[in-house]
């Protein structure tokens, strides 16, 4: 699947409708994410954070839990947002969760347009480094 063929605008309001249910009372920095799964599915996550700070949960980590909990398969197009529904980044633990789950070929839809994964990590860690050790 090529950029122009993914329904861009749909994947950005199913990550704003995610990030709606955000769990931030902490931050008060709700985060929402979507992503296209290769079947044709749309999987969706939003952040829940905890008391105990560091083990609160990206977006994306409630999205790639949904991708393998409705039958797995591979994410093609992946959008992030804030709370004003503004494109967000992922940090650095989820784009190596995004890399696992969609590899190179992932297209995010980024401040600077839409980039493959082998551009937000470039030289990434996958599972075939570790075929090799």
């Amino acid at each position: 699947m090529t950029a122009p063929e993914i329904a861009w605008d749909d994947l950005r309001s199913a990550a704003r409708a995610a990030m709606e249910l955000a769990y931030a009372p902490y931050s008060s920095f709700p985060v929402g994410c979507a992503a296209l799964v290769d079947d044709g599915r749309v999987v969706s996550g939003c952040n829940v954070e905890n008391a105990a700070y560091g083990v609160g949960l990206c977006a994306e980590c409630g999205m790639v839990s949904q991708l393998h909990l409705t039958g797995g398969g591979r994410l093609v197009a992946f959008v992030c947002v804030d709370g004003y529904g503004e494109l967000l980044m992922p940090c650095g633990r989820c784009r190596q969760l995004l890399w696992e789950n969609g590899g190179p070929e992932l297209l995010l839809w980024t401040a600077r347009g839409v980039v493959p994964m082998t551009e937000v990590l470039p030289d990434a860690f996958g599972p075939e480094n570790l075929a090799t050790r």
